[in-house]
């Protein structure tokens, strides 16, 4: 066993494993996706609910809290309003 990258940090070990933007977005959208579905559970609103709240179709809302799937910002957005949060976003 190559003791390598013992002592070095994750981020280090994606970066030079060349997947650390890819790894760091997946966890992202995974994080999103958690935070919608507690905010649904809190205000007791199920996927049907939030459909017809959001005018769209129930596979839409499965998409939204499906981290493998892509979203526009404009439906994390609407679905935000919706549980009584808000989308920051920050370049850093």
């Amino acid at each position: 066993m190559s003791k390598k990258h013992m002592g070095s940090s994750i981020d280090s070990f994606l970066k030079e494993e060349g997947v650390f933007d890819e790894a760091q977005a997946q966890a992202i959208k995974e994080v999103v996706a958690w935070q919608l579905a507690e905010a649904m559970k809190k205000k007791k609103i199920s996927k049907a609910r939030m459909a017809t709240l959001l005018n769209t179709s129930r596979t839409q809302v499965n998409r939204l809290l499906d981290p493998q799937q892509d979203i526009t910002l404009s439906s994390l957005q609407r679905a935000a309003v919706i549980v009584g949060r808000r989308v920051t976003i920050e370049l850093v």
